[in-house]
């Protein structure tokens, strides 16, 4: 489900079908030439702008055979790398195509991706078309999930109680469903009753039931509930304790501040991590981080690197987060060197870290000279680099800089993105320009900054204060202001109040 892997993929990882945790994929790049197939073929067409179906097309038109076995493969892949759009066309193709009967369970994999691609209208229209013997627990339960992804938690409701009445909710996946829809919405003191449902009615709960109900005590800081629901859990033959528990258990103690319990934990969570399991790494590498130990930290990452066939930008940031975190960023600068050595693709988020770090310790020069360099190279820094710079420089009393670092990264954003400058720093250097900077130094920041934000008081008041130094007339400042609907206050009256001074 689309909302509960958004609220614990984090900490618990995604789901198989049954509802239970697992390790995410990793992708590498390898140069290996295969023969091509239908899967090779369509399994790079990664941008969601394109349409897969022509080239399913084109296979069969060339009379290439087409196995079901690698299509629901293809579907099974992209499903699990959110490729939602091209996995509908794939399903709808089979369906078209007559590649195979639809079962239930392939009404319940396409009803499942209406739901996630064209919402809830669409995919309640599918289900009512389907034939009676064709609702069953499967598409039932997929339109279930497709309710709970939308937090509509009445329809979700309606429809659990109507699988109830027949017979249809007998899974742990069902109550999983309406345990991460509570979860989702906030209300964590309901998910417990959900697991007691399951219990009275002979439904036995997985390792995810069982998360869920951690999780919504752990957010409440009930630790003694938790620890009751993870004894449980232990003490059922039907579990396998998994890393994935311990680390949800781990991150309780630490935020309660149990440490010795939340090093205990940590190392249950190890002892269960599989090789090439660098997403349990990651976990452990941060909470390590957080109890500021760092040679766990350095110790894990030395497993990691020896355990995983290759470290994904993904450790890399995690690991230079952790550092950054304890301090340390000579270590840090040498993981980064590695990085570049490591022939991963280029995701600015990597050095991003380390520009961040160098701002939050003082190092805002190294920063600069970092974002400069990269500039050089042809890699394009975001708005958010400049933007701490903007900041690492006004903590430091640098307002030039300060200024000239925020205008870069006003240059840089673009539209659609969901960056906005921290109002502080703005504050900060709308302040000092007012009572320093010269028309045109204020105009153009104003200028830069109205096309990220909207005029507010205080962009109107470094103009007005810019104008009235210089002798310039300000009625058309205020005019713009007023229809901007922001009334003059004390500080702006106190502002007009300079033009008598100036002309004195």
């Amino acid at each position: 489900m689309k909302s509960s892997r958004r609220l614990f993929e984090t900490l618990i990882g995604n789901k198989n079908n049954n509802g239970i945790a697992q390790q995410k994929i990793r992708w590498y790049y390898t140069n290996r030439r295969e023969q091509q197939t239908l899967y090779s073929k369509i399994s790079p067409m990664g941008d969601p702008g394109t349409t897969v179906t022509p080239e399913l097309d084109a296979w069969l038109e060339k009379g290439k055979k087409v196995r079901v076995a690698e299509l629901v493969r293809l579907l099974h892949d992209l499903r699990k790398r959110k490729r939602f759009y091209h996995a509908l066309e794939v399903s709808e193709w089979m369906n078209k195509r007559g590649i195979c009967v639809f079962s239930p369970t392939e009404h319940a994999v396409q009803l499942d991706l209406i739901g996630k691609v064209q919402g809830i209208h669409s995919a309640e229209t599918y289900f009512n078309n389907l034939r009676d013997q064709d609702k069953t627990d499967k598409t039932y339960g997929a339109l279930l999930n497709c309710y709970v992804g939308h937090r509509r938690i009445e329809k979700s409701l309606s429809h659990f109680q109507k699988m109830r009445e027949m017979g249809f909710a007998s899974s742990a996946l069902t109550y999983n469903g309406i345990m991460c829809l509570y979860a989702n919405k906030g209300q964590y003191e309901k998910v417990p009753d959900i697991l007691k449902e399951m219990k009275r009615n002979k439904v036995s709960p997985d390792n995810f039931s069982y998360r869920i109900c951690i999780n919504s005590y752990g957010v409440r800081s009930d630790i003694e509930g938790m620890e009751e629901i993870l004894k449980e859990m232990v003490s059922h033959p039907h579990i396998l304790m998994d890393w994935n528990t311990y680390s949800v258990v781990a991150n309780f103690y630490i935020k309660g501040g149990l440490k010795d319990k939340a090093i205990d934990a940590m190392k249950k969570c190890e002892e269960r991590l599989s090789n090439k399991d660098g997403l349990g790494y990651n976990h452990l590498i941060s909470f390590y981080a957080r109890l500021e130990n760092k040679d766990e930290v350095l110790r894990l990452w030395d497993l990691e690197k020896s355990s995983c066939k290759r470290c994904i930008n993904r450790d890399y940031i995690t690991m230079l987060e952790s550092l950054v975190r304890i301090g340390d960023l000579n270590e840090a600068e040498k993981v980064l060197k590695e990085w570049e050595a490591s022939g991963n693709c280029f995701d600015f988020r990597v050095p991003n870290t380390i520009v961040t770090g160098y701002c939050e310790k003082g190092s805002v020069e190294k920063a600069e000279a970092m974002l400069l360099d990269l500039k050089k190279e042809g890699r394009t820094p975001t708005p958010n680099s400049w933007g701490k710079v903007a900041e690492g420089y006004q903590n430091k009393g640098e307002m030039v800089k300060a200024k000239d670092s925020m205008k870069v990264a006003l240059s840089l954003f673009v539209g659609s993105e969901g960056w906005k400058p921290n109002p502080k720093v703005l504050s900060g250097i709308l302040s000092w320009l007012g009572d320093n900077g010269d028309i045109k130094n204020v105009e153009d920041f104003v200028g830069s900054l109205r096309r990220v934000v909207t005029m507010d008081r205080l962009m109107y008041h470094a103009l007005l204060k810019s104008n009235i130094k210089s002798g310039k007339e300000v009625d058309e400042i205020l005019s713009s202001m007023k229809a901007d609907q922001i009334d003059e206050d004390d500080e702006t009256k106190e502002i007009l109040g300079l033009r008598h001074n100036e002309t004195n």
